[in-house]
């Protein structure tokens, strides 16, 4: 580690340690309640914090022919399967599958507070450090874009914002984190919220 790490790593470490429950797509939706008896499914994204030049965050672009989140921005991840370790093992294979990165080259630092979406699934932030140089191979059909945001713009509470749309005939609000042409939102830009809250307390 250099001496221009050890800062950042003591930030992220406060964020990951930071005590406190999870969050949810429901968070900033009072008046919706999360169904009663749901059973949620495990999954694990990969909050990937690439230390090549100045610290940025991987995350893709989904492929608009998806049927689920056509064209959103995510983290890489995905549902845990039965041969994966966890919410850890899952978001470090789909990591692999998605954009190319081999797991052995993440350093995996912690995970945030899971977060409930509105689609069933309770969702683990892994958070690990990349060194180095890494082209990302977006895996076709699925991912039509691997970019690279400052770490400093989604960590910085100032640059969020709550804006809303209707969904199922009710007027859903969430979390925006914009850089540039991108439109981070919805569960991504939630769990960025828990990260860039974490980094600052």
């Amino acid at each position: 580690m250099d001496g221009a790490e050890a800062p950042l790593l003591a930030r992220l470490g406060a964020a990951l340690a930071r005590p406190g429950g999870g969050s949810s797509d429901f968070d900033l939706n009072p008046d919706a309640a999360p169904p009663a008896g749901r059973k949620l499914r495990q999954a694990g994204v990969l909050v990937a914090v690439h230390l090549d030049g100045p610290p940025s965050l991987i995350l893709t672009k989904r492929s608009a022919k998806l049927r689920h989140h056509p064209g959103q921005i995510a983290f890489p991840g995905g549902k845990v399967e039965p041969a994966d370790d966890g919410p850890v093992g899952a978001a470090l294979r789909e990591a692999e599958e998605e954009i190319g990165l081999p797991r052995e080259r993440v350093e995996i630092l912690g995970t945030l507070p899971a977060h409930e979406t509105v689609t069933g699934f309770e969702v683990t932030p892994v958070v690990g450090l990349l060194r180095g140089p890494f082209t990302p191979v977006p895996e076709a059909g699925e991912v039509a874009e691997v970019f690279r945001v400052p770490l400093d713009h989604v960590t910085d509470p100032a640059r969020f914002r709550v804006e809303g749309r209707r969904w199922q005939g009710r007027r859903r609000h969430y979390y925006v984190v914009p850089w540039g042409p991108y439109y981070i939102w919805g569960a991504t830009g939630r769990m960025l919220r828990t990260l860039a809250d974490g980094m600052n307390g």
